[in-house]
Protein backbone atom coordinates (compact mmCIF):
# COMPACT_ATOMS: atom_id res chain seq x y z
CA UNK A 1 0.00 0.00 0.00
CA UNK A 2 1.34 3.40 -1.01
CA UNK A 3 2.05 6.03 1.64
CA UNK A 4 -0.26 9.04 1.23
CA UNK A 5 1.50 12.41 1.37
CA UNK A 6 -0.17 15.83 1.20
CA UNK A 7 1.92 18.43 -0.62
CA UNK A 8 0.95 22.04 0.09
CA UNK A 9 2.12 24.38 -2.65
CA UNK A 10 1.16 27.77 -3.99
CA UNK A 11 2.66 27.32 -7.45
CA UNK A 12 0.91 24.73 -9.60
CA UNK A 13 0.00 24.72 -13.31
CA UNK A 14 -0.90 26.96 -15.02
CA UNK A 15 1.66 28.93 -12.97
CA UNK A 16 4.73 29.63 -15.06
CA UNK A 17 8.31 30.22 -13.98
CA UNK A 18 10.71 28.04 -11.99
CA UNK A 19 8.66 27.80 -8.77
CA UNK A 20 6.24 25.26 -10.22
CA UNK A 21 8.77 22.88 -11.75
CA UNK A 22 10.25 21.33 -8.58
CA UNK A 23 7.12 19.68 -7.22
CA UNK A 24 5.47 19.11 -10.58
CA UNK A 25 8.42 16.81 -11.37
CA UNK A 26 8.66 15.19 -7.91
CA UNK A 27 4.99 14.30 -8.08
CA UNK A 28 5.50 12.72 -11.50
CA UNK A 29 7.89 10.13 -10.06
CA UNK A 30 6.84 9.67 -6.41
CA UNK A 31 4.38 6.80 -7.16
CA UNK A 32 7.32 4.74 -8.48
CA UNK A 33 8.68 4.84 -4.91
CA UNK A 34 5.46 3.78 -3.15
CA UNK A 35 4.23 7.29 -2.36
CA UNK A 36 0.82 8.61 -3.37
CA UNK A 37 1.02 12.42 -3.70
CA UNK A 38 -2.03 14.60 -3.05
CA UNK A 39 -1.61 18.26 -4.00
CA UNK A 40 -3.26 21.12 -2.12
CA UNK A 41 -3.10 24.50 -3.88
CA UNK A 42 -5.16 27.69 -4.34
CA UNK A 43 -8.30 27.62 -6.45
CA UNK A 44 -8.00 31.24 -7.66
CA UNK A 45 -4.34 32.30 -7.35
CA UNK A 46 -2.83 35.50 -8.69
CA UNK A 47 0.15 34.17 -10.63
CA UNK A 48 2.52 36.80 -12.05
CA UNK A 49 3.42 34.40 -14.89
CA UNK A 50 1.06 31.90 -16.53
CA UNK A 51 2.06 28.99 -18.78
CA UNK A 52 -1.01 27.04 -19.89
CA UNK A 53 1.18 24.39 -21.55
CA UNK A 54 2.22 23.11 -18.11
CA UNK A 55 -1.32 21.84 -17.50
CA UNK A 56 -0.46 19.01 -19.89
CA UNK A 57 2.38 17.90 -17.59
CA UNK A 58 0.16 17.30 -14.55
CA UNK A 59 0.21 13.50 -14.05
CA UNK A 60 -3.15 11.79 -14.38
CA UNK A 61 -2.53 9.83 -11.17
CA UNK A 62 -2.35 12.86 -8.89
CA UNK A 63 -5.28 14.12 -6.81
CA UNK A 64 -5.38 17.93 -6.75
CA UNK A 65 -7.42 19.61 -4.01
CA UNK A 66 -8.10 23.33 -4.29
CA UNK A 67 -9.48 25.95 -1.94
CA UNK A 68 -10.10 29.70 -2.52
CA UNK A 69 -7.47 32.24 -1.54
CA UNK A 70 -7.80 35.97 -0.85
CA UNK A 71 -4.90 37.82 -2.43
CA UNK A 72 -4.05 41.48 -1.71
CA UNK A 73 -2.31 41.75 -5.09
CA UNK A 74 -5.72 41.94 -6.74
CA UNK A 75 -6.60 45.02 -4.68
CA UNK A 76 -3.13 46.48 -5.20
CA UNK A 77 -3.62 46.30 -8.96
CA UNK A 78 -6.46 48.79 -8.58
CA UNK A 79 -3.84 51.26 -7.38
CA UNK A 80 -1.14 50.38 -9.92
CA UNK A 81 -1.36 47.25 -12.04
CA UNK A 82 2.11 47.74 -13.52
CA UNK A 83 3.90 48.23 -10.19
CA UNK A 84 2.01 45.34 -8.58
CA UNK A 85 2.85 42.91 -11.39
CA UNK A 86 6.54 43.81 -11.20
CA UNK A 87 6.76 43.41 -7.43
CA UNK A 88 4.86 40.11 -7.42
CA UNK A 89 7.24 38.88 -10.17
CA UNK A 90 10.27 39.78 -8.06
CA UNK A 91 11.26 42.77 -10.21
CA UNK A 92 12.02 45.41 -7.57
CA UNK A 93 13.54 48.62 -8.98
CA UNK A 94 16.56 50.17 -7.31
CA UNK A 95 15.53 52.39 -4.40
CA UNK A 96 16.49 55.64 -6.10
CA UNK A 97 14.31 54.74 -9.08
CA UNK A 98 11.24 53.65 -7.09
CA UNK A 99 8.10 55.68 -7.57
CA UNK A 100 6.00 56.77 -4.60
CA UNK A 101 3.47 54.03 -5.45
CA UNK A 102 6.20 51.39 -5.58
CA UNK A 103 7.63 52.48 -2.23
CA UNK A 104 4.15 52.39 -0.69
CA UNK A 105 3.40 48.93 -2.08
CA UNK A 106 6.72 47.57 -0.82
CA UNK A 107 6.12 49.02 2.65
CA UNK A 108 2.60 47.57 2.83
CA UNK A 109 3.77 44.20 1.48
CA UNK A 110 6.63 44.03 3.98
CA UNK A 111 4.89 45.22 7.14
CA UNK A 112 1.21 44.30 6.81
CA UNK A 113 1.57 40.85 5.22
CA UNK A 114 4.06 38.84 7.26
CA UNK A 115 5.67 36.68 6.06
CA UNK A 116 4.11 37.33 2.65
CA UNK A 117 0.96 38.25 0.75
CA UNK A 118 -0.50 34.71 1.04
CA UNK A 119 -0.78 34.81 4.84
CA UNK A 120 -4.61 35.07 4.67
CA UNK A 121 -4.73 31.54 3.22
CA UNK A 122 -3.28 29.95 6.36
CA UNK A 123 -6.29 29.80 8.70
CA UNK A 124 -8.90 28.64 6.17
CA UNK A 125 -6.46 26.05 4.85
CA UNK A 126 -5.78 24.64 8.30
CA UNK A 127 -9.52 24.43 9.05
CA UNK A 128 -10.16 22.58 5.79
CA UNK A 129 -7.15 20.28 5.93
CA UNK A 130 -7.67 19.07 9.50
CA UNK A 131 -10.90 17.37 8.40
CA UNK A 132 -9.63 16.40 4.94
CA UNK A 133 -6.53 14.65 6.27
CA UNK A 134 -8.51 12.78 8.91
CA UNK A 135 -11.13 11.52 6.46
CA UNK A 136 -8.50 10.52 3.86
CA UNK A 137 -6.07 8.92 6.33
CA UNK A 138 -3.14 11.21 5.58
CA UNK A 139 -0.47 11.50 8.25
CA UNK A 140 2.39 13.17 6.35
CA UNK A 141 2.49 16.76 5.08
CA UNK A 142 5.05 18.59 2.96
CA UNK A 143 4.99 22.38 2.65
CA UNK A 144 7.09 24.13 0.03
CA UNK A 145 8.04 27.79 0.04
CA UNK A 146 8.30 30.52 -0.90
CA UNK A 147 5.74 31.77 -0.22
CA UNK A 148 6.87 30.87 3.29
CA UNK A 149 3.39 31.45 4.71
CA UNK A 150 2.67 27.92 3.50
CA UNK A 151 5.06 26.63 6.14
CA UNK A 152 2.76 28.20 8.72
CA UNK A 153 0.02 25.88 7.46
CA UNK A 154 2.31 22.96 8.20
CA UNK A 155 3.20 24.41 11.59
CA UNK A 156 -0.45 24.71 12.65
CA UNK A 157 -1.34 21.27 11.33
CA UNK A 158 1.57 19.87 13.31
CA UNK A 159 0.43 21.61 16.47
CA UNK A 160 -3.20 20.51 16.10
CA UNK A 161 -2.75 16.91 14.97
CA UNK A 162 -0.35 13.97 15.13
CA UNK A 163 1.18 14.42 11.67
CA UNK A 164 4.71 14.20 10.31
CA UNK A 165 5.77 17.41 8.62
CA UNK A 166 8.54 18.14 6.13
CA UNK A 167 9.33 21.78 5.27
CA UNK A 168 10.86 22.24 1.80
CA UNK A 169 12.74 25.52 1.29
CA UNK A 170 13.27 26.29 -2.39
CA UNK A 171 14.85 29.58 -1.22
CA UNK A 172 15.98 30.86 2.19
CA UNK A 173 13.60 33.00 4.27
CA UNK A 174 15.13 35.96 6.10
CA UNK A 175 18.42 36.00 4.21
CA UNK A 176 17.12 36.00 0.64
CA UNK A 177 18.17 39.10 -1.30
CA UNK A 178 14.79 40.78 -1.80
CA UNK A 179 13.97 40.52 1.92
CA UNK A 180 16.10 43.60 2.57
CA UNK A 181 14.14 45.61 0.00
CA UNK A 182 10.76 45.24 1.73
CA UNK A 183 11.20 48.35 3.92
CA UNK A 184 10.64 46.34 7.08
CA UNK A 185 10.21 48.05 10.41
CA UNK A 186 12.28 46.68 13.29
CA UNK A 187 9.27 44.86 14.73
CA UNK A 188 8.37 43.39 11.31
CA UNK A 189 11.91 42.11 10.78
CA UNK A 190 11.80 40.52 14.24
CA UNK A 191 8.46 38.88 13.45
CA UNK A 192 9.97 37.26 10.34
CA UNK A 193 12.82 35.86 12.42
CA UNK A 194 10.41 34.51 15.03
CA UNK A 195 8.23 32.77 12.44
CA UNK A 196 11.26 31.35 10.65
CA UNK A 197 12.54 29.98 13.96
CA UNK A 198 9.20 28.34 14.78
CA UNK A 199 9.12 26.57 11.43
CA UNK A 200 12.74 25.43 11.62
CA UNK A 201 12.38 24.24 15.20
CA UNK A 202 9.07 22.38 14.82
CA UNK A 203 9.28 20.59 11.48
CA UNK A 204 10.14 16.89 11.62
CA UNK A 205 12.45 17.23 8.63
CA UNK A 206 13.79 20.09 6.53
CA UNK A 207 14.77 19.95 2.86
CA UNK A 208 16.79 22.67 1.14
CA UNK A 209 18.13 23.10 -2.37
CA UNK A 210 21.75 24.05 -1.64
CA UNK A 211 24.63 23.22 0.69
CA UNK A 212 24.99 26.88 1.67
CA UNK A 213 21.35 27.04 2.80
CA UNK A 214 21.93 23.89 4.84
CA UNK A 215 24.93 25.54 6.53
CA UNK A 216 22.81 28.58 7.39
CA UNK A 217 19.91 26.55 8.80
CA UNK A 218 22.21 24.30 10.84
CA UNK A 219 22.96 27.37 12.98
CA UNK A 220 19.24 27.83 13.64
CA UNK A 221 17.88 24.34 14.35
CA UNK A 222 18.75 20.80 15.37
CA UNK A 223 16.08 19.31 13.08
CA UNK A 224 17.60 17.03 10.38
CA UNK A 225 18.35 18.96 7.17
CA UNK A 226 18.83 17.34 3.76
CA UNK A 227 19.89 18.83 0.45
CA UNK A 228 17.77 17.84 -2.53
CA UNK A 229 18.59 20.14 -5.42
CA UNK A 230 16.40 20.93 -8.37
CA UNK A 231 17.16 19.00 -11.52
CA UNK A 232 16.45 18.26 -15.15
CA UNK A 233 13.86 15.92 -16.64
CA UNK A 234 13.53 13.94 -19.83
CA UNK A 235 11.33 15.63 -22.42
CA UNK A 236 9.75 15.01 -25.81
CA UNK A 237 11.35 17.98 -27.54
CA UNK A 238 13.46 17.14 -30.58
CA UNK A 239 16.93 18.71 -30.52
CA UNK A 240 16.88 21.72 -32.86
CA UNK A 241 19.79 22.82 -35.00
CA UNK A 242 22.21 25.23 -33.40
CA UNK A 243 21.75 28.91 -34.24
CA UNK A 244 23.84 30.06 -37.16
CA UNK A 245 24.84 33.17 -35.23
CA UNK A 246 27.02 33.20 -32.12
CA UNK A 247 24.01 33.40 -29.82
CA UNK A 248 24.56 34.10 -26.13
CA UNK A 249 21.20 33.58 -24.38
CA UNK A 250 19.89 34.31 -20.91
CA UNK A 251 16.68 32.48 -20.03
CA UNK A 252 14.71 33.64 -17.00
CA UNK A 253 14.20 36.87 -15.07
CA UNK A 254 16.87 39.57 -15.11
CA UNK A 255 16.28 41.68 -12.01
CA UNK A 256 17.60 45.20 -11.48
CA UNK A 257 20.37 43.90 -9.20
CA UNK A 258 21.22 41.10 -11.63
CA UNK A 259 22.95 43.45 -14.03
CA UNK A 260 26.66 42.67 -14.59
CA UNK A 261 28.05 45.80 -16.21
CA UNK A 262 31.49 44.23 -16.65
CA UNK A 263 29.89 41.56 -18.86
CA UNK A 264 28.08 44.14 -20.97
CA UNK A 265 31.27 46.18 -21.28
CA UNK A 266 33.25 43.08 -22.27
CA UNK A 267 30.74 42.31 -25.02
CA UNK A 268 30.85 45.89 -26.22
CA UNK A 269 34.65 45.85 -26.41
CA UNK A 270 34.62 42.54 -28.28
CA UNK A 271 32.18 43.99 -30.81
CA UNK A 272 34.39 47.03 -31.29
CA UNK A 273 37.64 45.06 -31.59
CA UNK A 274 36.61 42.09 -33.75
CA UNK A 275 34.66 42.59 -36.97
CA UNK A 276 33.79 38.90 -37.29
CA UNK A 277 32.56 38.75 -33.69
CA UNK A 278 30.47 41.84 -34.36
CA UNK A 279 28.88 40.29 -37.46
CA UNK A 280 28.12 36.95 -35.79
CA UNK A 281 27.11 37.98 -32.26
CA UNK A 282 23.53 38.00 -30.97
CA UNK A 283 22.33 38.49 -27.39
CA UNK A 284 19.00 36.82 -26.59
CA UNK A 285 17.06 37.65 -23.42
CA UNK A 286 14.16 35.27 -22.82
CA UNK A 287 12.01 36.11 -19.79
CA UNK A 288 11.11 39.16 -17.74
CA UNK A 289 13.82 41.85 -17.94
CA UNK A 290 13.99 44.93 -15.73
CA UNK A 291 14.11 48.39 -17.24
CA UNK A 292 17.44 48.99 -15.49
CA UNK A 293 19.06 46.11 -17.41
CA UNK A 294 17.61 47.28 -20.73
CA UNK A 295 18.87 50.81 -20.09
CA UNK A 296 22.35 49.50 -19.29
CA UNK A 297 22.41 47.54 -22.54
CA UNK A 298 21.49 50.75 -24.36
CA UNK A 299 24.25 52.62 -22.54
CA UNK A 300 26.78 50.04 -23.73
CA UNK A 301 25.40 50.26 -27.30
CA UNK A 302 24.37 46.60 -27.37
CA UNK A 303 20.83 47.24 -28.61
CA UNK A 304 21.72 46.37 -32.25
CA UNK A 305 22.67 42.87 -31.12
CA UNK A 306 19.75 42.36 -28.71
CA UNK A 307 16.70 40.15 -29.19
CA UNK A 308 14.41 40.61 -26.20
CA UNK A 309 11.80 37.84 -26.47
CA UNK A 310 10.00 38.20 -23.13
CA UNK A 311 8.39 35.22 -21.41
CA UNK A 312 7.99 32.02 -23.45
CA UNK A 313 6.54 28.59 -22.64
CA UNK A 314 8.69 26.02 -20.90
CA UNK A 315 8.99 23.97 -24.10
CA UNK A 316 10.18 27.02 -26.02
CA UNK A 317 12.70 27.78 -23.29
CA UNK A 318 14.15 24.27 -23.58
CA UNK A 319 14.45 24.66 -27.36
CA UNK A 320 16.28 27.93 -26.88
CA UNK A 321 18.67 26.30 -24.41
CA UNK A 322 19.58 23.65 -26.96
CA UNK A 323 19.80 25.94 -30.01
CA UNK A 324 21.91 28.69 -28.39
CA UNK A 325 25.69 28.68 -28.65
CA UNK A 326 26.29 29.85 -25.06
CA UNK A 327 23.94 30.15 -22.08
CA UNK A 328 24.24 32.96 -19.54
CA UNK A 329 23.59 32.28 -15.87
CA UNK A 330 23.61 35.51 -13.85
CA UNK A 331 23.06 35.77 -10.11
CA UNK A 332 23.03 38.88 -7.92
CA UNK A 333 26.54 39.58 -6.64
CA UNK A 334 26.04 39.41 -2.87
CA UNK A 335 26.78 37.21 0.11
CA UNK A 336 23.09 36.31 0.41
CA UNK A 337 22.88 34.81 -3.08
CA UNK A 338 25.66 32.26 -2.55
CA UNK A 339 22.89 29.90 -1.42
CA UNK A 340 20.79 30.31 -4.57
CA UNK A 341 20.91 27.61 -7.24
CA UNK A 342 18.57 28.66 -10.06
CA UNK A 343 16.38 25.78 -11.19
CA UNK A 344 17.31 26.46 -14.80
CA UNK A 345 20.96 25.57 -14.07
CA UNK A 346 20.16 21.86 -14.32
CA UNK A 347 18.23 22.22 -17.57
CA UNK A 348 21.12 24.33 -18.84
CA UNK A 349 23.53 21.51 -17.98
CA UNK A 350 21.38 18.89 -19.70
CA UNK A 351 21.01 21.01 -22.86
CA UNK A 352 24.54 20.32 -24.06
CA UNK A 353 25.21 24.05 -24.43
CA UNK A 354 28.23 25.65 -22.69
CA UNK A 355 27.40 27.85 -19.69
CA UNK A 356 28.93 31.20 -18.78
CA UNK A 357 27.99 31.98 -15.16
CA UNK A 358 28.53 35.12 -13.10
CA UNK A 359 27.84 35.53 -9.42
CA UNK A 360 29.35 35.69 -5.92
CA UNK A 361 32.46 33.68 -5.14
CA UNK A 362 31.92 30.52 -3.11
CA UNK A 363 28.44 29.77 -4.42
CA UNK A 364 26.95 26.30 -4.85
CA UNK A 365 26.61 27.02 -8.58
CA UNK A 366 30.37 27.38 -8.92
CA UNK A 367 30.95 23.95 -7.39
CA UNK A 368 28.31 22.23 -9.51
CA UNK A 369 29.71 23.65 -12.75
CA UNK A 370 33.19 22.48 -11.81
CA UNK A 371 32.01 19.00 -10.82
CA UNK A 372 30.01 18.50 -14.02
CA UNK A 373 32.42 20.26 -16.41
CA UNK A 374 29.55 22.18 -17.99
CA UNK A 375 30.79 25.77 -17.96
CA UNK A 376 32.82 28.63 -16.52
CA UNK A 377 31.99 30.54 -13.34
CA UNK A 378 33.33 34.05 -12.66
CA UNK A 379 32.88 37.03 -10.39
CA UNK A 380 31.31 40.24 -11.63
CA UNK A 381 34.46 42.34 -11.49
CA UNK A 382 36.86 40.43 -13.74
CA UNK A 383 36.19 41.88 -17.15
CA UNK A 384 39.37 40.49 -18.72
CA UNK A 385 38.55 36.97 -17.58
CA UNK A 386 35.02 37.33 -18.91
CA UNK A 387 36.34 38.48 -22.29
CA UNK A 388 38.82 35.63 -22.40
CA UNK A 389 36.20 32.96 -21.83
CA UNK A 390 33.77 34.48 -24.33
CA UNK A 391 36.55 34.59 -26.92
CA UNK A 392 37.45 30.96 -26.23
CA UNK A 393 33.80 30.00 -26.82
CA UNK A 394 33.73 32.14 -29.96
CA UNK A 395 36.89 30.55 -31.39
CA UNK A 396 35.39 27.10 -30.80
CA UNK A 397 32.17 28.27 -32.48
CA UNK A 398 34.13 29.48 -35.54
CA UNK A 399 35.90 26.12 -35.74
CA UNK A 400 32.64 24.18 -35.36
CA UNK A 401 33.77 22.45 -32.17
CA UNK A 402 31.86 24.35 -29.47
CA UNK A 403 30.43 21.64 -27.22
CA UNK A 404 30.22 20.31 -23.66
CA UNK A 405 31.81 17.15 -22.26
CA UNK A 406 29.60 16.83 -19.18
CA UNK A 407 30.26 14.34 -16.38
CA UNK A 408 28.07 13.03 -13.57
CA UNK A 409 24.78 14.61 -14.69
CA UNK A 410 22.63 11.59 -13.78
CA UNK A 411 22.64 12.52 -10.07
CA UNK A 412 20.64 15.64 -11.04
CA UNK A 413 17.93 13.85 -13.01
CA UNK A 414 14.46 14.40 -11.59
CA UNK A 415 13.91 10.66 -11.13
CA UNK A 416 17.16 10.20 -9.21
CA UNK A 417 16.37 13.21 -7.00
CA UNK A 418 12.84 11.92 -6.36
CA UNK A 419 14.28 8.61 -5.17
CA UNK A 420 16.35 10.51 -2.61
CA UNK A 421 13.31 12.55 -1.56
CA UNK A 422 11.15 9.44 -1.25
CA UNK A 423 13.67 7.84 1.10
CA UNK A 424 13.55 10.96 3.29
CA UNK A 425 9.74 10.91 3.33
CA UNK A 426 9.63 7.25 4.32
CA UNK A 427 12.05 7.85 7.19
CA UNK A 428 10.38 10.90 8.76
Amino acid sequence: MKKKVLIITYYWPPAGGPGVQRWLKFIKYLPEFDIEPIVYCPENPSYPIVDESLNEEVPSHVTVVKQPIKEPYRLAKLVSAKATTKISSGIIPKQKKQSLIQRLLLYVRGNFFIPDARIKWVKPSVSFLIDYMSSHHIDTVITTGPPHSLHLIGLELKQRSNIKWMADFRDPWTTIGYHKQLKLSRSSAQKHLQLESKVLQNADAIVVTSENTKKEFLTKTSVPISVVTNGYDSHHIARPEKDGTFTISHIGSLLSERNPKQLWQALRELCEAHAYFRSAFQLKLIGVVSEDVLQTLTDFQLQPYLENQGYVSHDEAIRAQMSSQVLLLIEIDSEDTKVIIPGKLFEYMASGTPILALGPQGSDVEQILKQTNTGYYMGYDNKDQIKSHILSYFEAYKSGVLSVDAIGLERYSRKSLTKTLAELIMNI
